[in-house]
Formats: structure tokens, sequence, C-alpha cells
């Protein structure tokens, strides 16, 4: 098991002791429920009060708090507490799950035409169709399936259930979580000539994901009708997240869950977009611009504005509305 001095947690948050401890930490959590062994975190002045109560060995604490340790609880105060627990997470991590000892899993079927870079990993029941290439240190968990001419760049990990189809395009260092699915058909359909049904609209495009983008799990990416879906880098996508086809997204664009982007949206660098936000079709939501959750855009956003409802207006004049509505409510 992982120990620590609270001496060795302040350098490796870069942070200043306050007080002392004699205790060895072996992990971290919240406030509420930490343990003498455990470390916890205060960035904001809401969880000050309960630093009395809390059984807590440690906390790291913004430099901007004012709370003081007392017998054998240290604080670490640090610029920013929320930064500084990333690190730490990192450190308490457990090991990924062991893969065997051999690289690739005999059950796994790969065709002869794929190109297998050093250190790549592929698990039990996993499925790479012909002229793959998997960047040097890919892992594949089992039952991941990859088809044809799709590349996968360095250190990248795929987690099982997912699927990744055809001519896809896929950075480094990306991560996909269980059952993601990259490159499916987008949604297209017309009222057939003869009225008595639907006629589907093929998708010949693919999906080109840049480096360091997360995918939260059952997330769909689909490929475009002509060209590309466009992921920018450092993109972060959560669960259950719809991107259809000939989206484009910027560098680092944030999609919170049960969000969704319909056909041919682009947003620009930074866009925020909260929980179970609908963006209609064909609109353009700029740089900076936040989106907040469950709102529906049905219009271009510009660059830094803050959006919020259905349909989608300026974050302040909604707010107004709704208070207006609740003294009406109450006349």
């Amino acid at each position: 098991m992982k120990s620590y001095t609270i001496e060795e947690i302040g350098s490796l948050v870069n942070g200043i002791v306050v007080g002392e401890s004699a205790q060895k930490f072996t992990g971290l959590e919240q406030i509420a429920k930490a343990s003498a062994a455990q470390i916890t975190f205060i960035g904001n002045r809401k969880y000050a009060a309960m630093w009395a109560d809390s059984n807590a060995g440690a906390a790291i604490v913004n430099e901007n708090i004012a709370i003081e340790p007392d017998a054998n609880r240290a604080l670490v105060r640090v610029k920013n507490a929320d930064l500084a627990m990333a690190k730490l997470l990192e450190v308490f991590a457990p090991q990924a799950p062991h893969l065997g000892s051999e690289a690739i899993h005999p059950t796994a079927t790969i065709a002869s035409s794929v190109k297998i870079g050093e250190g790549v990993k592929i698990g039990a029941g996993c499925y790479v169709g012909e002229d793959v290439v998997l960047g040097k240190g890919v892992v594949l968990y089992p039952n991941v399936s990859i088809f044809d001419e799709t590349t996968i760049g360095d250190q990248t990990i795929v987690w099982s259930g997912t699927v990744i189809r055809e001519r896809s395009v896929i950075g480094s260092h990306c991560i996909f979580h269980n059952n993601v699915s990259i490159g499916a058909d987008g949604f297209g359909y017309r009222p057939s000539e003869d009225g008595k049904g639907l006629v589907k609209i093929p998708h010949i495009g693919n999906v080109v994901i840049g480096n360091g983008v997360e995918i939260g799990a059952n997330s769909c990416v689909d490929r475009g009708k002509f060209s590309s879906t466009i992921l920018g880098d450092g993109c972060k996508i959560d669960n259950l997240v719809q991107i259809a086809h000939n989206c484009v997204l910027g560098k680092c664009c944030i999609m919170a869950g049960s969000s969704g982007l319909a056909g041919s949206v682009t947003l620009g660098d930074g866009v925020m977009i909260g929980g179970s936000a609908s963006i209609k079709d064909h609109t353009t939501i700029h740089s900076g611009a936040v989106v907040g959750a469950g709102s529906g855009v049905l219009a271009d956003v510009p660059a830094g504005k803050t959006v919020l409802g259905y349909p989608a207006t300026d974050s302040r004049e909604k707010l107004k509305q709704w208070v207006a509505l609740r003294k009406l409510g109450r006349s």
C-alpha cells in the first residue's frame, strides 16, 4: 500500500505545510468521510466549517481560505486545491487492469496487414481489421473492435466494448471509455418518392479525432456524410453524449453528460456545453461560449457569451425573465 508523510504530500503538490502530523497517509476522501489516514480537500469556503468535525488527518486547502490546523492534523496550503487534488489522485491511483504477459492475447483476431507499434497491448477477444495502424504503446482492452484503415496514435487507451469504425483517424494520448462508438453512420433519411417510406442517406466520410481527447462511456461520434466529423485536440466528452455527422469541435471543448450536437454543428475553441443541453443542426457556437445545462440552442452563439434556457438566450436576460415569472406566480 502506498503511504506518504505530510512533508512528502506537501512536496508532491508544491504546497506549504502548516502544523504537524506523524500520520502516514494512504489515500484521499471527501471531508465528511475521511479517516485519520486519509487526506481531504477544501477548495471552497463553504466546506471550511466542516474541518472541525472531520476525521481527516490532513487537508489540502486553498491559500485564501482562513482555516487553521489542530492537534496532529496538518494543512497543506496551495494556490488551487482542485489541481493539487488531481496530482494526488494520480499518485494514489491503483494500477490499471493487467492484460497478461503476452502483448497480444491469443484470442484476438488481427489482420495480417495491421501495423503494430512498439509496446502495444491487445486484450482477449479484440478484432483489428485490414490496414489498421496502431501507434506505440496503444492499449486495447478486451473486446474492442477496430475496423479497416483506421489509424490510432501513440499511447491511446481504448476500453472494452468500444467500436471504432473504418477509416477513422485517432490521435495520440486519447482515452475512450467503455462502449464508445466512433464512426457509425450519421442519422440521415429523406421521404421516398412514393411517400410511403424513408430513404437512407449514405454517410461515406469518416471521423478525425485530435490528440489528448477523452470520450466517456456510451458516447457516440458519427462519421461525416461527405468529409469528416472532427474533434480538436484536448476535447473532453462525458458519458452518453451524441456528436452527429459533420460536426467540428475546436480545441479543448467540454461536453457534459447527455448533451448532444445535431448534424453540422461547429464549436470554437474552449466551448463548454452543460449536461442535457441540445444544439440545433448547422449552428455555430463561437470560442469561449458556455451553454447552460438543459438548454436548447437554436441559433448561433457569439464568442464568450453564456446562454441559458429553452430556447437559449443570454444568461443574464434569461435569469431576469425567470425572476419576473416567479413574481407573477406570487401575485
